[in-house]
């Protein structure tokens, strides 16, 4: 299983935080924004963090729990996509918000102050409540995981509360089309809410950082049948993804046009080398997202 970010914006207990250590031994990692080569991103505002509340203490009917858990895109006026691990093995009772906002950890820690032990309050200061649709098909293999997911939104709700232009997405096959040498000469960007690259300290490695929308570029490694691989190395000028990044997207300029190729799901597990994103060109990718989101 991959991972998600979790953080705790209220006091967690020692199981909690023992579980988020267990997380982060995992070696697949659902890869984040690194510290070089990657700027704040503003004017990404199709660009959102998916934030959730959930039980924490065994009892369902109440949330003891909000943070922000990964990254994703607004690809039409109400439908947001992410991965499908952001979205899966979740306690019942489970809410997903989405926020447009660019520095969604400062929002959460002011509607914490304002809301003091009231998650659902602190989401709903944040962002917009919205229903997941989870791909049936995931978990499938490593050669597709089918990790996709939506999270629908009312528009109005979302429109009242932030400006933005929904992502474009790439016609059927695209990728293959333009084969690894016109994907060389692409000009590749991921963005998302993620952590920094490993840093080692004296209690051992960690993510620093987290929760503020950046940008690095990328440049093309590799193509297969449903994924592509950015290189993410700092020689090369390139910034990459992190952990929180997942569900995030990676755009490419195909024909003057910022296209959102790829969604971030995995990578090396200190976040130094290559971004593995999942490809929104294939058929699958398309049979999914089909019923959403109006495809071109």
């Amino acid at each position: 299983m991959r991972i998600r970010h979790l953080r705790t914006t209220l006091a967690g207990t020692a199981a909690a935080f023992a579980a988020a250590a267990l997380m982060l031994a995992s070696p697949f990692p659902a890869a984040a924004i690194n510290s070089y080569n990657a700027e704040p991103a503003p004017e990404r505002t199709e660009v959102g963090a998916l934030l959730a509340t959930w039980d924490d203490d065994g009892d369902p009917s109440t949330a003891d729990r909000v943070d922000w858990v990964c990254s994703g895109t607004m690809v039409d006026a109400d439908t947001f996509l992410t991965a499908a691990h952001c979205t899966s093995d979740w306690p019942a009772g489970v809410a997903f918000y989405v926020s447009l906002d660019q520095d969604v950890q400062g929002a959460l820690d002011t509607a914490a102050a304002a809301h003091p032990g009231d998650p659902a309050a602190i989401a709903a200061q944040v962002g917009v409540e919205g229903r997941a649709h989870t791909d049936p098909s995931y978990p499938g293999p490593s050669s597709d995981p089918h990790d996709m997911a939506v999270i629908e939104l009312p528009a109005k709700a979302v429109h009242d509360r932030w400006s933005f232009t929904p992502a474009a997405l790439p016609t059927a096959g695209r990728l293959d089309a333009l084969g690894p040498q016109g994907l060389n000469g692409a000009d590749f960007t991921v963005a998302g809410y993620g952590t920094q690259e490993a840093e080692r300290g004296t209690g051992g490695q960690s993510h620093p950082g987290g929760g503020v929308r950046m940008k690095a570029p990328e440049t093309f490694d590799a193509l297969n049948g449903a994924w592509v691989r950015l290189a993410m190395t700092a020689p090369q000028g390139n910034g990459g993804a992190c952990y929180g990044d997942s569900g995030g997207p990676n755009f490419a300029v195909l024909d003057g046009v910022r296209t959102l190729v790829a969604t971030t799901i995995t990578g090396d597990t200190p976040c130094y080398a290559t971004n593995v994103a999942y490809r929104l060109d294939t058929a699958e990718a398309r049979a999914f997202l089909s019923p959403f989101v109006t495809l071109p």
